[in-house]
């Protein structure tokens, strides 16, 4: 297998992120089954902070023997399918998928089928495929946690006012589930929706980019704005700012980053959703290891007849920030850097107290 990769690095592969190309993972030694771990993009920040570690980390220690093979295709579909072949040309047990593109993701899942091998999808669910196991959070869920908080915070709406929408990749299948979570909500709540945007690659220069064309259009009747997830968040408050919104008007996320709880503390963001990104890597890597091992793993449910493992979601608003920090989600010297004492000292987060 060691030999292997160094040809897979001879040959140009060097998007792939393998441990005898790069050193980047610890690569255990043996014959032991060999697992693939192909995450989507790196814009956002959980990916590479926090899903890649932990899961090679829970594989290690539930199987030593175990070897990980791990990509991240930087957002491009047709980079995935390359990683993806490249993995199973070398010989994987399993394949744990993050799909850049749902459906340009079917052919990787069909090719490994073929293969003989298992598919876990991770995160993002691949319909029409012979996957074998989904692990993941329940994005229609999210939406709805993300549109109540919306509505709680901007109470009574003037005639004429609404919100802009400012969803995810349309390529990705979880941003079609908080699409269909958030505007059931706000339609339910009679909440106009003013403008809505697919944002490509979950960008957050195309989603302050489009922010601040929709700010110029309707002005002073945005009165809030929906965020698909705390990227997009980032985005559409440095446009708000940029146009003098402030203080800045509520604005949405989703994934509980860093960034995100700090703008949560100073009042620029008006909440987040936490996903246990850490349980859920930990998760899937514990259904792989049982399925490279030769055994059925878990699930309490099922997805269009795939063996499901879905996460409970929480929202997360200002008044939340110091449970998360009791919990050891952060830390308070994370969440509370010099340019930050003094709003968190209003929640009674301080540091070396």
């Amino acid at each position: 297998m060691i030999r292997r990769a160094a040809l897979g690095c001879a040959a140009g592969l060097a998007v792939l992120a393998l441990a005898a190309c790069a050193g980047e993972l610890p690569r255990p030694t043996g014959e032991g089954p060999v697992i693939a771990f192909l995450l989507p993009e790196s814009k956002t920040s959980r990916y590479e902070g926090v899903d890649r570690p932990v899961f090679v980390d829970a594989v290690a220690q539930a199987c030593p023997a175990c070897q990980v093979l791990y990509a991240n295709a930087g957002g491009v579909a047709a980079r995935q399918q390359e990683q993806a072949e490249a993995v199973l040309v070398q010989g994987v047990d399993v394949l744990v998928l993050d799909a850049v593109d749902a459906a340009a993701a079917r052919s990787i899942v069909v090719s490994a089928d073929e293969r003989g091998v298992q598919v876990v999808a991770y995160d993002r669910f691949v319909e029409d495929a012979p996957v074998d196991y989904y692990v993941a959070y329940d994005g229609t869920e999210v939406g709805r946690l993300q549109g109540e908080a919306l509505v709680a915070a901007l109470g009574d709406v003037p005639e004429g006012s609404g919100v802009l929408a400012v969803h995810g990749a349309a390529a990705d299948p979880n941003a079609a589930g908080l699409k269909a979570g958030v505007l059931e909500v706000l339609q339910d709540a009679g909440l106009t929706v003013l403008a809505q945007y697919d944002t490509p690659d979950w960008s957050p220069d195309k989603a302050q980019e489009w922010v601040e064309a929709q700010l110029t259009e309707y002005g002073d009747r945005v009165v809030g704005v929906y965020a698909a997830n705390d990227g997009t968040a980032g985005g559409a408050i440095s446009a708000l700012r940029a146009a003098g919104r402030l203080p800045v008007p509520p604005v949405t996320g989703h994934d509980a980053e860093l960034a995100a709880i700090q703008r949560i503390v100073t009042g620029d963001q008006t909440m987040t959703v936490h996903k246990q990104i850490a349980e859920q890597a930990r998760t899937a890597a514990g259904v792989a290891v049982d399925l490279a091992e030769g055994r059925e793993a878990p699930a309490p449910g099922m997805r269009d007849g795939v063996r499901t493992v879905l996460l409970e979601p929480e929202a997360v608003t200002r008044e939340d920030v110091v449970g998360l920090v009791e919990r050891g989600v952060f830390s308070v010297e994370d969440v509370c850097p010099p340019v930050y004492r003094d709003a968190c000292a209003t929640l009674g987060l301080e540091v070396g107290a």
